[in-house]
């Protein structure tokens, strides 16, 4: 007697052709290394690929990429922590890089580091208990003359202050908070009203 699996034969096939973990977001990461014939010289932009697709670069990743472009893991890991928009980490719902060159570090951007971790009990490079924040810093973002400058979310944001980002952070995730909030919130408000219509 045979017994049936969720899938066809063949969708399990296909699955396991793409990759064996079965997961579809290899499947982004071999179209970027077919591009580029699996040169060695895309690493970065395979990494790009492998961190948009996961959110992050686990050690699984990076190994992954290294056995597909038949480069040292130890090369690759380089690369991965060289670049500051490479995280080996999950990454928070909101992200802040805060720039630590010297200009921005002059113009207090130590400070800013500090208020950051002292307002939501976070050490840099690392994620808050919640999950709501990132922090980070860079060696040096290239915007001297807009000093001191952060990345919240993919934005830059110049000549912040202590004060200023911890205002803008807090609108973040307050913001992002409403907005999870207000769509629960009518999603049942939208269901009460669709069960009142019934009886």
């Amino acid at each position: 007697m045979s017994v049936k699996t969720g899938l066809p034969s063949r969708a399990r096939q296909r699955a396991a052709a793409d990759h064996p973990s079965g997961d579809p977001r290899f499947s982004l990461i071999d179209r970027t290394l077919k591009r580029f014939s699996f040169e060695q010289d895309a690493l970065i932009e395979v990494l790009h690929t492998a961190q948009e697709a996961f959110g992050y670069l686990s050690d699984d990743l990076l190994i992954y990429v290294a056995h597909q472009l038949k480069l040292p893991l130890s090369w690759v890991y380089g690369v991965a922590t060289f670049y500051h928009f490479f995280t080996l980490t999950p990454q928070g719902e909101h992200n802040c890089i805060v720039c630590m060159g010297t200009a921005c570090y002059v113009k207090r951007a130590a400070e800013i580091v500090a208020a950051l971790q002292q307002e939501y009990c976070v050490n840099t490079g690392e994620t808050t208990r919640d999950g709501s924040l990132s922090l980070s810093t860079a060696r040096c973002l290239g915007s001297c003359g807009l000093a001191p400058v952060l990345v919240l979310d993919g934005e830059v944001l110049p000549r912040e202050t202590p004060e200023s980002t911890l205002i803008r952070v807090r609108e973040r995730i307050v913001g992002s908070r409403s907005a999870a909030a207000s769509q629960h919130g009518g999603n049942g408000a939208a269901s009460n009203a669709a069960g009142a219509g019934e009886e």
